[in-house]
């Protein structure tokens, strides 16, 4: 199996993906809670002061643990390569952004660009993306996956923006294949970024993914 192929089935595995904004001390807290709590795919973003180190931290921690920590919020090939030579094992973008998917494609890793409409999908199921970012979410609404995938069947959708505890149940049942779950997982831990509540959060987000999914297949 190609990393690529392994990271992609990690994400689906998963079905959340922390994304994780703030300061490097704020976000190395929330990282390590949310693995404890479960979560296997964390989404660093550029935004991350020294996000680059930030990253190679958290690879070393992680290193004999069966987790994906990937780089969000790319807006530019630099970003990409640099993030990607860093041992990023996914990139995520908010836009849909062909030279970032092409050279994603070029180091052979999974790369999740940031769509809404149903051409944008399209173009970049053509360029051959495998999982496709809705972003902003809460703007579209889960209606938005049922409708994507009437034409789309074969569309791997993560709805990324205003998913939480109470709604992460409904877009797994629309066919979200992950979720990425970002401001929510920081606000858990409270003024003092507790990270055993950030944990039972990120628990607490697994079961009602996980949950969801065996509804779905009728196990639940």
């Amino acid at each position: 199996m190609s990393r690529k192929r392994e990271v992609m089935n990690g994400i689906c595995k998963s079905s959340v993906v922390a994304v994780l904004r703030g300061t490097e001390a704020e976000v190395l807290t929330t990282a390590r809670a949310a693995i404890d709590g479960g979560i296997q795919a964390i989404e660093l973003t550029m935004t991350v002061p020294n996000a680059i180190d930030v990253l190679r931290q958290l690879k070393s921690e992680c290193a004999s643990q069966s987790v994906y920590i990937g780089m969000g919020t790319v807006m530019d090939v630099h970003s990409a390569v640099s993030a990607l030579q860093a041992g990023a094992d996914f990139v995520v973008t908010p836009h849909l952004d062909m030279d970032i998917i092409a050279v994603s494609h070029q180091y052979q890793a999974l790369v999740m660009p940031g769509t809404f409409t149903m051409t944008e999908m399209v173009t970049a199921l053509k360029a051959g993306c495998e999982i496709l970012k809705l972003f902003p979410a809460d703007l579209a609404g889960t209606a938005h996956i049922k409708n994507v995938k009437g034409p789309l069947p074969q569309a791997n959708i993560m709805p990324t923006g205003g998913v939480n505890e109470t709604n992460i149940e409904h877009w797994i049942q629309a066919g979200a294949i992950a979720v990425g779950v970002g401001s929510n997982l920081t606000k858990a831990g409270g003024d003092s970024l507790d990270s055993q509540k950030i944990r039972e959060y990120a628990s607490l987000l697994m079961r009602k993914a996980q949950q969801a999914k065996l509804t779905l297949s009728g196990i639940g």
